[in-house]
């Protein structure tokens, strides 16, 4: 299976999003297709074997869509100054046109060759001639409402397209009776008749409204896309790459993977790298959060983005593109604006009934006006100011601009959601169970205590041994026998036992080194519980060392507890979200630093394996668990719970199993993204029930059901209604960017 994002033209409201998703799915080859209304694209899974680019971008256009390619800001950027330059010269026309039909009625001077009292003709051919202008500038409505109705999906557009259409023909038709009767010398009384019942101001300015919302809903969401176009600008535009012992300025594109790049104090790095050469000083704070600059040299990893702040440095460039971390979290912050949460499915099942129910209601209240005597001329009015004042743009909006906005602040706050969902579910979360090691604690580990048994090289045989092991524990080691300037011996037949510990054989004598549930996996006595409870209680994890099937000494490995934790618990309880600590380490060990921070439940003595299971049974006590891990061993835990959140590692940023990655590895981004999702969804439901409370209250008005307190509205300002509700949802949903966790 493959993944493109296609930036998509035309859309303008949740059924045409909606529309659109549908008609993807159905259609053999696409595994899954999830479109994004705020964002303008579609994520698109198919099967290469089955279909290619090309052919996808062909079921957009069937679907009354233009699919613009590879989704690039860029691109978004280019037609968003082409859109302004549109609108600046259509509001002028618009002005123009609105003192011509309407100056006269608040009491400006009227031109007299356009007045429609004097020169009817003239009047009508201006307005024909403006309101054709308009339909070219709105031909993009007409034409997307045209084809999502002729494929049964019905939205926005095709709401607007009927209105604006029927009052074309019938205005276009009294016009053509203002022609006739002039010429057959009628009463100015009769021509004046067809005159009033010229609609064609009304097509311009429904269009220009309904484009104005466009503009507005436009620049709105390009400001809840603020926080992805900063992680694209990250990275530096050129580098200095090193060909033949020359400097060779290039561009980011232009860089291979192996190339040695230069960066001097000053630059930025430009892709991700090992340094070969030199040691600085650099400033990672927009992916770990800490503002202290992190000291590289030789055989350290630098992340493109990065400011070397004092050294020379000469990487070999290993991550490029789309590889590099930036673009990494660039693309789980896009897909995950667009996936849907539960909340926003609802929002497009009532807009796909909604739409074909209003046109059903302005057809009834058509017939209705015509029956009962009225005008013909009054009941299309009505019919239009129906299907205008309709639009379910705000219902469209609602949702999905909420959820951008918190995209773009989680993303802020160190938080890369991958799902939308995620906003919806997190503030359901009743129950969080944390890891120790490398989640509650900073996973840097050191000796605290060695107890020798029978060995004179006790360290020395644990130490070359732990050297094969990628764990925490053995990278303890390492740094033990660096510092002690121990060699190390070459091990053999290594074995990496997970959940228990490591075996192997140095110079033919067999070595293991695990926890004590290795010794009873290889059937091997313990004499030495009370040495084990000891080291326990002073909160070291334990290691035994075995050689020969005898045990020849304990090593106590003690880790660092990171800094805020005992506030987030803190605060957790408080909160009344019950903390579980779930461990592989021993019972003594987890009890003590789970009584340090203020976690009441330990679950320990636990396989990477056996977790998942505990995972599943808190499930089934009806707990919304999230479970927070180092995204390794915590793998199927992490899938497993309702929300997995994984401690970010620039070496694997895009763990698969985790929903969220902590960037700035702080639980207490925990907090903020549980808050995030209270104020995600209370403003949902704001959006949502002001999307539907002004339906609810215009229809009716469109309707002339208030007519006799004098309550009527026209297709203007019907269209000039739905603007504000849109700007009502937009404003409503821009607040989330105030945001600011408190304490």
């Amino acid at each position: 299976m493959k993944r493109i994002i296609l930036s998509i033209d035309g859309m303008t409201c949740s059924a045409c999003s909606n529309g659109l998703e549908k008609y993807l799915n159905k259609q053999k080859g696409i595994a899954q297709a999830s479109v994004n209304l705020v964002m303008a694209n579609a994520l698109i899974e198919y099967d290469e074997n089955i279909l290619n680019q090309e052919q996808i971008e062909k079921f957009v256009k069937e679907a009354g869509f233009k699919s613009l390619g590879i989704y690039k800001e860029e691109s978004v950027e280019k037609k968003r100054k082409k859109e302004k330059i549109s609108f600046f010269i259509f509001s002028v026309l618009a002005i123009i046109l609105m003192y011509i039909s309407m100056g006269h009625m608040i009491g400006l001077p009227t031109l007299e060759i356009v007045n429609m009292h004097t020169n009817p003709v003239n009047y009508a051919i201006t307005l024909f001639v403006f309101s054709i202008i308009f339909l070219i500038y709105g031909f993009d409505i007409l034409k997307n409402g045209i084809k999502n109705l002729i494929h049964r999906v019905p939205n926005m557009d095709t709401l607007v397209g009927i209105g604006v259409i029927s009052s074309m023909l019938y205005s276009t038709f009294n016009m053509y009776m203002i022609f006739k009767s002039k010429s057959l010398g009628m009463d100015n009384h009769i021509i004046m008749q067809y005159a009033e019942n010229l609609y064609f101001e009304s097509v311009a300015i429904v269009i220009f409204f309904i484009k104005l919302g466009r503009y507005i809903d436009g620049i709105s969401k390009d400001k809840t896309k603020e926080a992805i176009k900063n992680l694209v600008k990250i990275t530096p535009n050129h580098a200095t790459i090193k060909v033949n012992e020359k400097e060779k300025r290039v561009t980011l594109d232009e860089i291979k993977k192996g190339d040695i790049v230069i960066c001097k104090p000053g630059d930025k790095i430009a892709v991700d790298g090992e340094i070969i050469v030199g040691k600085a000083h650099l400033d990672e704070s927009f992916i770990t959060g800490e503002s202290k600059p992190a000291s590289k040299s030789i055989g350290e990893k630098v992340i493109a983005g990065s400011i070397n702040y004092d050294g020379y440095i000469e990487y070999r460039a290993e991550k490029i593109g789309k590889e590099s971390t930036i673009s990494e979290i660039v693309r789980l912050v896009v897909e995950a604006t667009n996936t849907k949460a539960p909340i926003a499915k609802i929002a497009d099942k009532v807009s796909g009934y909604f739409v074909p129910t209003v046109i059903l209601i302005a057809i009834i209240t058509f017939i209705i006006y015509i029956v009962s005597g009225s005008e013909f001329g009054d009941a299309l009015s009505t019919f239009v100011t129906i299907l205008v004042v309709a639009c379910p743009c705000s219902l469209g909006l609602a949702t999905p601009l909420a959820i951008v906005v918190s995209e773009g602040l989680c993303a802020q706050n160190g938080i890369l959601v991958k799902k939308s969902e995620i906003l919806e579910n997190a503030q359901k979360i009743n129950t969080i169970v944390f890891d120790k090691t490398g989640t509650l604690t900073y996973g840097t580990l050191k000796i605290a205590e060695i107890i020798n048994y029978d060995s004179n090289n006790l360290m020395q045989l644990v130490g070359s041994l732990e050297s094969k092991s990628s764990h925490p524990i053995g990278k303890a080691f390492n740094t033990y026998l660096m510092e002690n300037k121990i060699e190390q011996l070459k091990v053999e037949e290594f074995e990496d036992i997970s959940g228990y510990g490591i075996i192997g054989k140095i110079d033919g004598k067999e070595i293991i080194a695990g926890n004590a549930k290795i010794l009873t996996k290889y059937e091997i006595e313990n004499t030495h519980v009370e040495d084990e409870k000891k080291l326990a209680e002073q909160g070291n994890s334990i290691v035994y060392v075995v050689q020969n099937r005898k045990i020849i000494g304990i090593v106590g490995v003690n880790d660092i507890i990171r800094e805020n934790v005992k506030e987030v618990i803190k605060k957790l309880n408080e909160n009344k979200i019950e903390t579980i600590m779930l461990t592989g380490d021993n019972k003594d060990t987890a009890e003590k630093i789970a009584k340090n921070i203020g976690i009441k439940k330990v679950i320990s003595n636990v396989l990477p394996k056996e977790k998942e299971k505990h995972i599943r049974n808190l499930k089934k006590e009806n707990k919304f668990v999230m479970m927070c891990g180092d995204g390794i061993n915590d793998s199927p835990a992490l899938a497993s719970s309702d929300i997995g959140v994984s401690i970010h590692s620039a070496t694997d940023i895009a763990m698969d199993s985790a929903d969220v990655i902590l960037t700035k590895n702080d639980l207490g981004s925990i907090l903020k993204l549980i808050d995030i999702s209270k104020k995600t969804i209370r403003n949902i439901k704001q959006n949502l029930f002001w999307a539907f409370f002004y339906n609810s209250l215009m229809i009716p008005i469109a309707m002339g059901i208030f007519s006799k307190f004098e309550i009527k509205i026209n297709p203007m300002i019907a269209s000039l209604a739905m603007v504000f509700s849109s700007i009502t949802v937009i404003l409503n949903a821009l607040r989330l960017k105030k945001y600011k966790y408190e304490q």
